[in-house]
This record gives C-alpha cells, structure tokens and sequence, in this order.
C-alpha cells in the first residue's frame, strides 16, 4: 500500500491573511507554500486566493501577465477564494463593477454589508458535517446570485457565503480566521481528489 504525499497547495501572497491560511491549510492536512509568480502555478496542486482589497488584487495580478496565468490554472486546478478571492473568481462583480476571472458562475457584490467597522462574526448551520459553522465577516462581498451548477454551503440572510461548482471554493466570510478548519479540510479534500497531470 502506498502513501499518497499531501497535496501542495498555494496561497497567493499579495495581500491578506495568506499566513494564516497557510497555517490552516498546514492544519487541515495540506503543505502549503507561498505564490507570488505566475511561473510557481506550475508547481503546485491547487491555490488559495485570499481576502484582501479586489482592485489591489487585481492591479497586481494584471503585471507580468499573472491574471491570464491565474485564469487558465483556475481552469484546470483546484481554487478557493475567500473575500476579494472571491470576487476575482466570480463570473460577474458590482457595486461597483470590475473585471474578475470569471470562474465561478456568481453574481458577486463587492462591500454588500457596510465598511471594516461594520465586520460581524456569525454562527450557523451549513451543508458540512459537525454542527454550526463560525463565520467571520470583513467587509464582506455578497453572492448575489449563483447559476444552478453551483452548490450553496452556507447562507447569511438568505444570501450564500460559502459555495462549491466543481473544484472551485469560494467563501465570502474567512475561515482562516476561525479555529475550526472544516471548510479548509473541504479544500484539501477537493484538492487530493482532483486529478493530477
């Protein structure tokens, strides 16, 4: 019987908490590393797009040809987008506009629920097993509507936080900043079960 290694997974390291998403990822039974290149795309297993501000974000990725590197893994690998990750990731942004990767078949609205001072922390049933799921909310974006090949996790006020299509993840609250690390474990499960080149 052999051992399969742990899947190798990047976290985007341009802005945001991707320490700590690395240390989650750590966790939850992945070895992380940090991708700050496009040519590192290459050397890894699926990726971690992490919350921090969208346009930033974008402004980075579209140097040195990134967004178009970043598109194509998005095609073929495992994502997950939290926050700004998943804006990036999402098929259409408002509120107002900007261009994204147009992965995941979502509508998505960018500060839906008011400024950093308006942040909230919430406890609620999701799909996953184990019970109530903590979710912490910064400056969060909304999923306003999702096409039918996406799958709904979990819910704030009737609206998606956390959905699936595929091998795409994307959350708009930041389990990384959560002790629990069901939704990370989810990643890495997507991750070792997708088919590797």
């Amino acid at each position: 019987m052999t051992v399969s290694s742990p899947p190798r997974i990047g976290v985007l390291a341009i802005q945001g908490a991707y320490a700590a998403h690395a240390s989650a990822l750590a966790e939850a039974g992945a070895t992380p590393c940090e991708v700050r290149l496009p040519e590192e795309l290459a050397t890894i297993d699926g990726l971690v797009m992490p919350g921090g501000e969208s346009t930033t974000m974008l402004r980075f990725l579209e140097k040195r040809g990134f967004f178009e590197a970043l598109q194509q893994f998005c095609l073929t690998k495992p994502v997950f987008g939290t926050c700004a990750g998943a804006i990036l990731l999402a098929r259409e942004v408002i509120n107002p506009p900007q261009r994204s990767l147009g992965i995941l078949d979502a509508v998505v609205e960018r500060n839906a629920y008011g400024r950093q001072i308006d942040s909230a922390i919430l406890t609620a049933d999701t799909a996953l097993p184990g019970g109530p799921l903590e979710m912490v909310f910064i400056r969060a974006p909304r999923i306003s509507s999702v096409g039918p090949g996406v799958e709904t996790l979990a819910q704030r006020d009737h609206f998606p936080t956390l959905v699936r299509q595929g091998m795409v993840l994307a959350a708009t609250f930041h389990p990384e900043l959560s002790q629990d690390r069901r939704v990370h474990k989810l990643f890495v499960e997507i991750v070792g079960a997708a088919p590797h080149e």
